[in-house]
């Protein structure tokens, strides 16, 4: 999965490296961030690996960051996100809501990504030539 839909995954192409555009999508809930790629990222690592540790390592942030950020969501929303498992090494996992919120989000971000994609493609080509900028990359 990506971070991000761009305009040729509504388009059905497969050559993402042709392509400088890209589309995210943010939620924010009572006018405050609330679900965006990154933790949609999170909620797919953790039901890939079914472990809170080994998905915030997969995407290089600690254990107590990754689970204040599973814990943000399973408070965020009616029922909890993931559910972890008691005991030693017990792991966890996405409930039945977590995956519910996860497949709608990426349902949102392809139906977005599909209607704007011909003026992603026209903001695209308006766009001058590559810049690198110090402070931050671009991923390739």
């Amino acid at each position: 999965m990506t971070d991000g839909v761009t305009a040729e995954t509504a388009q059905g192409l497969t050559d993402a490296s042709a392509r400088r555009v890209r589309l995210t999508l943010r939620v924010d809930v009572d006018g405050r961030p609330a679900l965006g790629h990154g933790k949609i990222r999170l909620l797919e690592h953790l039901a890939q690996t079914g472990s809170i540790s080994a998905a915030g390592r997969a995407m290089g942030m600690s254990y107590r960051r990754t689970w204040l950020l599973v814990d943000s969501l399973n408070r965020l929303f009616a029922h909890p996100l993931v559910q972890t498992k008691p005991g030693g090494g017990g792991g966890a996992g996405l409930t039945a809501v977590g995956q519910q919120v996860l497949d709608l989000y990426r349902d949102v971000e392809r139906q977005t990504a599909r209607l704007a994609a011909d003026r992603l493609a026209q903001i695209e080509a308006l766009l001058g030539a590559p810049v690198t900028c110090p402070e931050k990359t671009v991923p390739a």
